[in-house]
Formats: C-alpha cells, structure tokens, sequence
C-alpha cells in the first residue's frame, strides 16, 4: 500500500460521536509494484481508540478493524464499469464498513475488468509493459 495522500480535520479534543475527527485518503494497493486498485476514503472516527489507530498509529483501514477484533458492516453503494482512453474497463465500486468507533466510505478504482477473468497473466503483462516504457537504454536516447 502506498499513501498518496491523508488529510484530517482539526483535532481539537480526543474524537467522539459528537466531535468526530474525519479523515481523507487515498492510497495505492499493489501487488508485485503494479497498481491493482486505487482506494479514496472518507473515514469518520468517533473513539479515541480508533483515532489512535489511524491517525498516530497508521494503521490501514482494514488492520484497524482486525486489530480492534472488529467486523465492519458492508454496505454495496455502486458499482459501474467506465470506459478508458485506453480501451480497457475500469470497475469502480463504492461501499461503506461501520462499526462502533469508525465508519468508511471507500471508493475503489480498479484499472481493468481483465485482472479479474486473467489475473496472474494480467499481473505479468502489466510489469512487462511497465518494465518497456522505462529502461536505461531509451533513458540514454533521450
């Protein structure tokens, strides 16, 4: 996982449900250096303990919910399947997890339905494309 970015709010006294702290986010999940998915997220945090977790601790959203023996409730929000420049189908799917403490909203951005039908050919043929674009042989062309 690779953070891109988090932003907070102000933290002005430990978060509770009537002074929750709100985090923003977005972060790269990747398996063998290639982009399977992008995840933004608004994450609501409403307990100390969770605060702890994600802001001091940097705890990705799903340790925090193991580490706090936790099983988020799942809600399915979209799911919608864009066309890209490229020609492949991008699947997005927006869903929230809440359990006492924190609530998620996540968007998931996923480059290419093919990594679902062809998955570890698709792995590979990413790498090769990504080892092909840069290279010290075309770098010294330049």
């Amino acid at each position: 996982m690779e953070v891109i970015y988090a932003k907070n709010t102000p933290r002005i006294v430990p978060a509770s449900p009537e002074a929750p702290i709100i985090q923003t986010r977005k972060v790269l999940l990747k398996c063998r250096s290639v982009v399977v998915c992008t995840a933004t997220s608004t994450v609501t945090l409403t307990s100390p303990e969770c605060e702890h977790l994600i802001l001091e601790e940097k705890f990705a959203i799903g340790q925090t919910f193991r580490q706090m023996k936790q099983v988020p409730a799942f809600s399915l929000k979209e799911v919608e399947i864009v066309d890209t420049p490229s020609g492949e189908e991008e699947l997005r799917r927006t869903y929230t997890l809440c359990s006492p403490g924190i609530e998620c909203e996540i968007l998931e951005v996923f480059p290419s339905r093919d990594m679902f039908t062809y998955g570890e050919d698709w792995l590979a043929k990413q790498r090769l494309s990504a080892s092909m674009r840069w290279s010290p042989e075309t770098d010294a062309s330049s």
